[in-house]
């Protein structure tokens, strides 16, 4: 039975979870409406959808992985259900960080302002291929996650539990060394991602600062929307950045808490932070975007109508 420490933690696991699943809910379903209603969805909300099921298929991941390890620890005792949580959680990872490149690479084709011949030819035809762009991270992430969990051995964590017996001592330390090598070859691969939405951010930082410039050349005086779009695009980035970070920070506890003691207390802290990257942004691009923040206000002020009512 989990102690108070981490009944606490995992009530706080439970609760980032439940605000997670109610932002990236809200999205997919706002988007899926107005793809009904129009028959047809615009690049932003379909990269925004296809970003917000991965998320709440990474949630329900890491609180599954965070439960299972506190209630039934036994459960991966054989190994076989280490590898399918840990296949999920490669292909849900993998498949949030590409999705949030390719909507850091749109709002950085869609709102910046270059003239180079690649850049123009890029912008033109950004919309034509998202959808294959998208098909192209899901096969991708499927790839990486069938090789991760096709070289983790299948009694790494039954080692970790049973470390005391002399006869599996040789064998754990080198299942902990394999999969140390595997969790960090696996941060690495998002590096690249991570890197294009990195570059992405700072050209769009430049193109801001070229149109600055030449807005105070000109000194028109009128409300400039490309520096409001600029700016709502780089908020989104920067957060994504950000937060990206956090969580590789949280997951690399989570791996190296397997070569400590109280592995699991290290485990839950390690998932409570990691669970913040998926669930926090949402609401930060529901605030970036007019029509989802505008659905967001009519909800809000129907669940408050519907509460003034109650009352009287």
């Amino acid at each position: 039975m989990p102690d108070k420490v981490e009944t606490t933690l995992m009530l706080m696991a439970a609760g980032e979870f439940s605000m997670g699943i109610l932002g990236n809910a809200f999205i997919g379903l706002v988007n899926c409406m107005g793809w009904i209603k129009n028959r047809k969805i615009a690049s932003i909300d379909l990269i925004l959808t296809s970003l917000a099921i991965s998320r709440i298929c990474l949630l329900c991941i890491i609180l599954l992985d965070c439960f299972i390890l506190v209630l039934y620890p036994d459960v991966y005792a054989t190994g076989k259900q280490m590898r399918i949580i840990d296949f999920f959680w490669t292909l849900t990872n993998h498949l949030s960080v590409w999705f949030a490149t390719c909507l850091s690479i749109f709002y950085f084709l869609k709102i910046a302002n270059f003239f180079h011949p690649l850049f123009l030819w890029m912008k033109k035809r950004i919309d034509s291929v998202i959808p294959r762009i998208l098909l192209g991270c899901l096969v991708l992430s499927v790839f990486i996650s069938f090789f991760v969990t096709e070289n983790l051995n299948d009694d790494f964590r039954y080692c970790v539990k049973t470390k005391k017996k002399t006869n599996l001592t040789v064998r754990c330390r080198v299942n902990k060394a394999q999969y140390a090598s595997i969790k960090i070859c696996l941060n690495l691969l998002t590096l690249f991602p991570f890197s294009v939405s990195l570059i992405s951010f700072l050209l769009l930082i430049l193109s801001l600062w070229r149109h600055t410039r030449q807005m105070k050349l000109s000194a028109t005086g009128c409300r400039d929307f490309s520096i409001e779009a600029h700016v709502g695009a780089m908020k989104a980035v920067i957060s994504f950045l950000l937060l990206f970070i956090a969580y590789c920070l949280a997951f690399l506890v989570a791996t190296s808490s397997y070569f400590m003691p109280e592995t699991e207390l290290a485990v839950i802290i390690g998932e409570l932070i990691a669970l913040i990257y998926p669930s926090s942004h949402s609401f930060i691009l529901i605030q970036g975007s007019n029509k989802l923040r505008q659905a967001s206000l009519r909800v809000l002020w129907k669940v408050k109508y519907i509460l003034n009512r109650r009352n009287f």
